[in-house]
């Protein structure tokens, strides 16, 4: 089977509007988390989010773009562009045809969705703009990015809650890996901060009012963002052949489904992806310095999590780091997973491990290494992304550093 390996980065989100913003940001601890700003947010009890401030999205695409492209697209685009630039890459003859994209959203369209809810329920509009259906879908970034990149290989969204993006560049990684393609443009986007996406989520009960704090015994909820981000997976042999720089290694994944609850994660689950990406990836537990959790900050995640955790690394797991970056981004629902691997990316190649702030008090169900408020200078071979989603499914990558 063929290696896989990152050769562009990029992304949006509420600590920066570049795949370099985002990791110096996480680096530094910043909160990107703070009061949302859009229409009637006074009518919600939840007011705070990772909300991306400053994007003008009239500068960047036309008038008529903007009446195809719903906010997930425009973040999607936006970092689609940085990646592949990073990458160097040119999508004609041959390697159009083998080039694709995988991306993960849980909501697609959402403000889309609430715009035109409004206009038709509360303005008493009769008539909605004839490109609502293909500005809101799902797959509608997935197409933009192939459309505006020449890429004519195997394209499709993955929808799996909070763990789409992981379940895409799953995707995109095996694709590659078993010789579909040569190079996939991977990850997921999410823009669910506008009035209905964030007044569905407070019927859960599960969001905070004040902080995302993962870990720490007086969390209290999590707390929601948006963004995207975006990465170019490619062959090894074809990225070395043409001399690209290569960020660091994809070198497993594995998914599992707990098959029990709806909402409540199971520690058997999460056990089993995360085993499974290691047996994958053929790495030994001992190998395995960092875990980007998916560390939500409400109680049964976190503390699950943790439980699992414990389980597949036994002695080792005293020895690993584990963060989770939503307490800086907050949680991107199905772009989560796509932003946090910059954080995994980070450990291995630049040997900086992201911290998990707003940790206040340690929780005994959470007694492992969080990396608390400030971020850390160490060697690390391999690191793990976890994501865990609604549904009980799971979904973990494995990187390594690229020697």
């Amino acid at each position: 089977m063929r290696r896989v390996v990152i050769t562009g980065a990029g992304a949006i989100n509420a600590l920066g509007q570049s795949a370099a913003a985002t990791m110096e940001a996480m680096r530094e601890g910043q909160c990107g988390i703070g009061p949302l700003e859009f229409r009637d947010v006074e009518r919600l009890s939840i007011q705070i989010g990772g909300q991306v401030k400053g994007f003008e999205a009239e500068g960047i695409f036309n008038r008529q773009q903007m009446t195809l492209y719903d906010r997930f697209t425009q973040f999607t685009l936006c970092a689609a562009q940085e990646a592949v630039a990073q990458s160097g890459l040119e999508f004609t003859g041959s390697l159009s045809v083998r080039s694709g994209v995988v991306l993960g959203t849980a909501g697609g369209g959402v403000s889309t969705w609430d715009d035109n809810y409004r206009s038709v329920y509360e303005d008493g509009k009769n008539r909605v703009h004839p490109f609502v259906v293909p500005k809101l879908m799902n797959n509608a970034a997935c197409s933009h990015v192939s459309m505006q990149h020449n890429l004519k290989g195997p394209s499709f969204t993955v929808s799996t809650a909070c763990a789409s993006s992981n379940h895409a560049m799953s995707q995109a990684f095996l694709m590659i890996r078993t010789g579909m393609a040569d190079v996939m443009i991977t990850g997921g986007s999410e823009s669910m901060l506008c009035f209905g996406g964030v007044k569905a989520w407070e019927g859960l009960r599960v969001m905070s009012k004040d902080a995302c704090r993962p870990f720490s015994a007086n969390r209290n909820g999590m707390v929601q963002g948006e963004g995207a981000g975006i990465f170019v997976f490619e062959d090894m042999e074809h990225a070395k052949a043409r001399g690209a720089e290569i960020l660091c290694e994809v070198a497993g994944f594995a998914m599992s489904s707990d098959a029990a609850d709806i909402v409540m994660p199971s520690k058997q689950g999460a056990a089993r992806a995360i085993s499974g990406a290691l047996s994958d990836a053929g790495i030994d537990r001992s190998e395995v310095g960092y875990i980007n959790a998916h560390g939500t900050g409400t109680a049964a995640n976190d503390k699950t999590e943790c439980a699992a955790v414990a389980d597949v690394f036994g002695p080792h797991a005293d020895d690993l780091m584990i963060s989770s970056t939503k307490s800086m981004h907050g949680h991107l629902i199905g772009g989560t997973g796509a932003v946090e691997l910059l954080a995994c990316i980070m450990a291995v190649r630049d040997g900086i491990i992201a911290p998990t702030i707003g940790y206040e008090e340690a929780d005994p169900e959470c007694a492992l290494d969080v990396v608390p408020n400030v971020a850390r200078e160490t060697s690390v071979d391999v690191a793990l992304s976890n994501a865990f989603a609604f549904g009980g499914l799971n979904a973990v990558l494995a990187l390594r550093r690229f020697n």
